[in-house]
């Protein structure tokens, strides 16, 4: 009997799920209902990016379960203004507001830049994907995701990654330009460094607020704390979540200090967001992290990946930064490949298009898993040719 038959009846169908169960995780590694061993280069879309299971994060959770669950956001907690606090030093130093996901840290994030300059537009890139709640969705230019749920929410644009689109689209009537600087759901695609600081000159000269979408590509996942960091181009505002809290559901919208007194008491809330368990465990994902010697091998490992990725059969590009890495097909069967990847190979990976397979192990593997992916990714090619 399938998973689905045994446990996903009521389950609504809105994810094309495999036929697999997990039960169990540790380091880059996940077992089946059946005993299968897998490799994780997924990491539940660059979520477990300290690995599954972390003892650091995992005895993080259990002592502050044990000593203080929930109280909600009318009152203070330790675990919550550290982590602000945290959080605001390692990257803008203005104030943080925290939610339950990526997508509700954007949310926020169009919340603060239309209050700081109302009935301004927003513009985003094609190939973009902020999320999947009425304003992210509005802001992700993808007419398979948005044409269902018409009419959207209204003042969003779209432009090509250019410096020309930037300066022909970003005016006084601009309230944002919101930026993911790799695009992860649309195959890993790294925005240019000119064409971010065009961004935010443009900003500046208008008045508007550049926001960076780092739910992705943040936390270490290109072997800097933050994707930023790159280019020297600094946001008004940034939007983190996915490795932020080691696995358990936590997001942010950290603003300079431009933005910092936007939202007044009213303007915005979330019951759950900040609560103590999520943020003792984000405190312990942070330790890790932002490690230098982790960062460095996540730049030395992702070079080395995708210089042997490039040298498999059939595949014709490969794009990324550090361990942010995606490589695309001659033939376009990339759902075929990481199909066959899972249940031949036992590597978990994912396709974000016809021809695409992406690639975001969590930060902590090593050079022989590496390898090991290396070898199962070139036996599944090798059988299609």
């Amino acid at each position: 009997m399938t998973v689905e038959r045994l446990h996903g009846q009521h389950l609504l169908n809105t994810y094309a799920r495999y036929d697999t169960e997990f039960v169990r995780g540790e380091g880059a590694r996940l077992w089946d209902s059946e005993g299968n061993e897998y490799l994780d280069f997924l990491c539940g879309i660059s979520v477990s990016s300290v690995g599954h299971c972390h003892p650091r994060v995992v005895e993080a959770i259990a002592q502050q379960a044990a000593q203080l669950i929930h109280v909600g956001n009318l009152y203070y907690t330790d675990p919550m203004a550290r982590l602000a606090d945290r959080l605001a030093g390692l990257s803008l130093g203005g104030g943080v507001f925290f939610t339950n996901s990526g997508a509700e840290a954007i949310e926020a994030a169009i919340k603060v830049a239309r209050k700081a300059k109302p009935a301004g537009d927003v513009i985003t890139f094609h190939r973009a994907f902020h999320g999947r709640t009425y304003a992210a969705l509005s802001a992700t230019p993808q007419e398979s995701k948005q044409a269902p749920f018409a009419p959207l929410v209204p003042g969003f644009r779209a432009i090509d990654p250019t410096t020309a689109a930037i300066g022909a689209a970003v005016d006084d009537g601009t309230a944002a330009v919101i930026i993911e600087p790799i695009q992860g759901e649309t195959g890993v695609h790294v925005i240019p460094d000119e064409v971010l600081a065009a961004a935010r000159e443009a900003c500046d000269r208008h008045g508007a607020s550049l926001i960076f979408d780092e739910i992705q590509c943040g936390l270490g996942r290109t072997g800097a704390r933050w994707g930023y960091e790159w280019s020297g181009v600094v946001p008004d505002a940034l939007t983190t979540a996915k490795a932020l809290g080691g696995g358990l559901p936590i997001g942010a919208l950290v603003t300079g200090e431009r933005l910092r007194d936007v939202l007044v008491p009213g303007d915005h809330g979330s019951t759950f967001a900040g609560g103590p368990v999520p943020c003792a465990a984000a405190h312990a994902a942070l330790d890790i992290l932002t490690d230098e010697v982790l960062l460095e091998r996540v730049r030395e490992l992702g070079e080395y990946l995708r210089g042997a990725l490039a040298e498999l059969p059939g595949v014709v590009e490969v794009r990324g930064r550090g361990l942010m890495i995606a490589f695309d097909l001659d033939d376009g069967d990339a759902p075929d490949v990481t199909r066959s990847l899972l249940h031949d190979e036992r590597l978990v990976v994912n396709a974000t298009g016809p021809q695409t397979v992406r690639l975001l192990p969590p930060l902590i593997i090593d050079r022989a898993q590496s390898d090991d992916a290396l070898e199962r990714i070139g036996r599944t090619l090798a059988d299609r040719k």
